[in-house]
């Protein structure tokens, strides 16, 4: 019976830089694979003495970009199965169990994942940020990475299923890590989409309309509010992302004499 067969032999690739309070949770969450590889993008805490500790292999790789990271961390997984998570996130036991089951086993070449993000150490249930599905866990040989600068995501060039279980994501503990996350992102989205629009100008209604519109349909249409005050903070704080992003835009357009 298929329920007596082992699992498939698993890798878990994992991207990491300055996670020294995170790791260990995230190791020990996926403990149970055959092989966890942590690419290490110079550290200067102990994330990859950590690592060492707990069994993971550990690679030092200079950053290249996130698309380009996750591709080196994939290329050094020694199974077809993979499973790619970031230090801040942490695998449940349902899905754990789930993947084992699952994953080879049947006729899909990935799956997606329901992915339960956190802000300051509380679970948001709404605003749009949940059910947030990410293809996470897929055969190697079919995983597809485009060319984006932030906000990547894997691609399966083949059928795609939906695993049990949440992978559990403590992206931001404190609002100072959320802006300094903000100020990155945001410089690399707005070059993303300077490319991707050329020609299109920003004006003065794209730094006003759009940071209202994703205020509302966040705070009302999803029902942040059910979320009490952090979900309130989170759909101010992604107005705000919005509002940022425009602008950067709009300077990178006025810094070209567009």
């Amino acid at each position: 019976m298929t329920e007596s067969r082992k699992p498939v032999p698993l890798s878990v690739v994992i991207i990491a830089r300055n996670a020294e309070n995170r790791i260990r949770d995230c190791l020990e969450s996926v403990s149970w694979a055959d092989e966890i590889v942590l690419v290490d993008s110079g550290s200067m805490d102990r994330t990859a003495d950590i690592a060492r500790e707990m069994g993971a292999r550990t690679i030092s790789h200079g950053w290249e970009g996130y698309v380009s990271q996750r591709r080196f961390a994939l290329s050094q997984a020694s199974h077809e199965w993979v499973l790619s998570l970031d230090a801040d996130e942490r695998v449940s036991p349902e899905l754990a169990a789930d993947i084992r089951n699952r994953a080879g086993r049947e006729t899909a070449d990935g799956y997606r994942i329901s992915r339960l993000n956190h802000l300051l150490g509380k679970p948001i249930r709404h605003c749009g940020w949940a059910p947030d599905p990410v293809l996470r866990c897929f055969r190697k040989s079919k995983a597809v990475l485009p060319e984006v600068r932030v906000h990547e995501g894997f691609d399966v060039a083949g059928t795609v299923g939906r695993l049990d279980g949440l992978l559990l994501h403590y992206s931001y503990d404190t609002l100072f890590e959320y802006y300094q996350k903000m100020n990155e992102y945001t410089t690399l989205e707005a070059e993303d989409k300077q490319q991707r629009t050329a020609g299109r100008r920003i004006r003065w209604h794209d730094l006003i309309l759009h940071p209202l519109s994703r205020f509302w349909r966040m705070y009302i249409a999803r029902k942040g509010f059910l979320d009490g005050w952090h979900g309130f903070l989170v759909c101010q704080l992604s107005a705000f992302y919005l509002l940022v992003l425009y602008a950067k835009i709009w300077e990178m357009q006025r810094r070209e004499g567009k």
